[in-house]
């Protein structure tokens, strides 16, 4: 009866099959929750630059979005609130960093403003955080110039 024999004993082989079942849903969860994570970011388009360097001290991140939101460190806020953080930080530690991300849409006049404002509040160091993938040079943009016989700021229909 070779086919019939059963061996008494101990089982001593391990069946792989409910450790790869619970690995699969482990990976299903947190594939899941990594999707929801980086949705919770800021969508923020930054200009790309090659060069950068990651700040020592302190640091507070700003954001500045083209829906003309204002973001600390994660979390939205008003115009006062980022002074009071900011003037906070900086007499915690003189030396903090304040790191500014600006949409590549924003308006110049506002990261000049956001500029001008954490210098007033006594911070020594700023960053401006880039996109360190290229080297490109964002295009201009196209102006309308006058033409020869043209006068600048005429309305700009020409007949032939």
């Amino acid at each position: 009866m070779a086919g019939g024999t059963r061996r008494k004993g101990l089982i001593t082989e391990i069946n792989v099959t409910p450790l790869v079942d619970i690995v699969l849903v482990l990976l299903i969860i947190f594939m899941l929750t990594a999707n929801l994570i980086t949705r919770q970011a800021i969508e923020v388009d930054l200009p790309k630059a090659a060069s950068g360097s990651t700040p020592k001290h302190r640091t507070v991140a700003v954001t500045l979005t083209t829906d003309g939101g204002i973001w600390l460190d994660g979390a939205r806020v008003d115009a006062t609130t980022l002074q009071t953080t900011i003037a906070a930080a900086v007499k915690a530690d003189p030396k903090s960093t304040v790191l500014i991300a600006g949409d590549k849409g924003v308006a110049h006049g506002r990261v000049v403003w956001l500029l001008d404002l954490v210098k007033t509040l006594g911070v020594a160091s700023f960053a401006i955080q880039i996109d360190p993938a290229a080297r490109i040079a964002p295009s201009a943009p196209s102006v309308d110039r006058p033409s020869a016989g043209q006068q600048p700021g005429s309305a700009g229909a020409q007949t032939p």
